[in-house]
């Protein structure tokens, strides 16, 4: 079933950007390198059209080094954006996004105009602090929880180059529960939206296909299990994570997880691939058809109806 979201001030977000759009000459798309097809926002991607896009992986020192070079790559060929993996933060890679944004459009740099750039992004995927290091000071309130910033700001950050500032924006109709909870396992929305045991289980299944190593040396376990369920089990008692009577607390295990997950104690992971969005992109649009389908038929009048 699809997850459904929508606060009042990111409809207005979005509203924001379109009237923005025709002053805008690049958009920067900030996106969680741990999951850079699901952080980006399609709403986004319409409402620019060909507009040059810079999309920039941020929290690169989370993901998977190997996993941020296949998606570069395929975003670059695939979708002809321009990509920079980076941590928000730093001052070169900051200098650096300037520079991608002026070689882009060098005839505003020669001209003397400014060039106008717009910022956005799905929450807590660290615009503000990119904002704070490309202004050289705070202008923009940081934190880990979603949906910080809510109004729009116009910010000059020197070197003949404007930001636009937008409120993280999310989309009303996650389609693919999958992305739903790679979101939730990042912190990129609210744990109320899923509950804990169920983005950690989730979690737990992808280690256990994808980086199995991850998890036995995190949790010093000699064998792993394989259902997701069992090895959440395992780790709560290794932690020491249990109820009177030795039963495991799944919600405690499932915060242990999630917690080592987004500060990066796991180690390095990238929670997607090209190869896995693709398929299920696939998975997607035949649901589609099936639910067209559906729909048409309900509509026809029954053949066998009585005159």
């Amino acid at each position: 079933m699809p997850v459904q979201w929508y606060p009042g001030h990111m409809h207005k977000a979005s509203k924001d950007i379109k009237a923005l759009l025709p002053q805008v000459d690049v958009v920067i798309e900030v996106l969680d390198a741990r999951l850079p097809f699901s952080s980006q926002n399609p709403l986004l991607a319409a409402l620019r059209g060909d507009k040059p896009c810079i999309k920039l992986l941020n929290k690169y020192d989370l993901a998977d080094p190997e996993g941020v070079a296949r998606w570069q790559l395929y975003l670059e060929q695939e979708h002809g954006v321009k990509t920079l993996a980076m941590v928000a933060g730093r001052p070169d890679k900051s200098q650096q996004l300037q520079e991608l944004c002026h070689k882009l459009l060098p005839a505003k740099k020669t001209s003397g105009r400014l060039l106008q750039a717009l910022i956005a992004g799905i929450p807590n995927v660290g615009k503000s602090t990119l904002i704070n290091s490309l202004a050289g000071r705070v202008i923009a309130k940081t934190g880990d929880e979603p949906a910080i910033t809510k109004n729009r700001q116009r910010i000059d950050i020197g070197d003949g180059m404007v930001l636009f500032d937008t409120p993280g924006l999310l989309w009303p109709n996650l389609e693919n529960p999958n992305s739903g909870y790679r979101l939730a396992a990042t912190g990129a929305i609210k744990d109320t939206a899923f509950s804990h045991e169920d983005i950690a289980l989730f979690v737990v299944e992808f280690l256990l296909e994808q980086y199995p190593d991850r998890l036995k040396q995190r949790y010093s376990l000699d064998t792993l299990p394989a259902l997701g369920m069992e090895a959440l089990a395992l780790i709560g008692k290794q932690r020491g994570c249990l109820r009177s009577g030795g039963v495991v607390d799944f919600d405690k295990t499932a915060k242990i997880v999630l917690t080592e997950l987004r500060g990066g104690i796991l180690g390095r992971i990238t929670l997607e691939n090209p190869a896995m969005m693709e398929q299920e992109l696939a998975g997607l649009v035949v649901l589609r058809e099936q639910k067209a389908a559906k729909k048409q038929a309900r509509k026809q009048p029954s053949q066998n109806r009585l005159p």
